[in-house]
């Protein structure tokens, strides 16, 4: 069974930075794609940002790109999201979540932004910007 468990979040002032950092075990780190959503109280569960099993492909939300980065270190099983330039608006419950690589080729690419092909979810982790 897989174990996601998120990190980093925090308080911050507009403006500022968080590096968010989603720990993975129980399965082979490597077979899977990883994302990270967010949920802001009221609102459903949206996209933020995905990568492939590889590194080599990433996608984003048009509201965070230029501004996050997630990136993933296979031999220490993590997955992270760098956030600079938060707003208030970045203010959400971020999760984690792992989307099994085993399957047909372009799985993840053409179904990253959908909660649906995600295997497993972390607990979450708040993120809260203050003006």
């Amino acid at each position: 069974q897989v174990q996601l468990v998120e990190s980093g979040g925090g308080l911050v002032q507009a403006g500022g930075s968080l590096r968010l950092s989603c720990a993975f075990s129980g399965r082979t780190f490597s077979s899977y794609a990883m994302g990270w959503f967010r949920q802001a109280p009221g609102k459903e569960r949206e996209f933020a940002a995905g990568i492939d099993w590889s590194g080599r492909s990433t996608y984003y939300a048009d509201s965070v790109k230029a501004r996050f980065t997630i990136s993933r270190d296979n031999a220490k099983n993590t997955v992270y999201l760098q956030m600079n330039s938060l707003t208030p608006e970045d203010t959400a419950v971020y999760y984690c979540a792992a989307s099994w690589e085993g399957g047909h080729a372009g799985y993840y690419s053409d179904n990253y932004h959908n909660r649906g092909a995600y295997d497993y979810w972390g607990q979450g982790t708040q993120v809260t910007i203050s003006t």
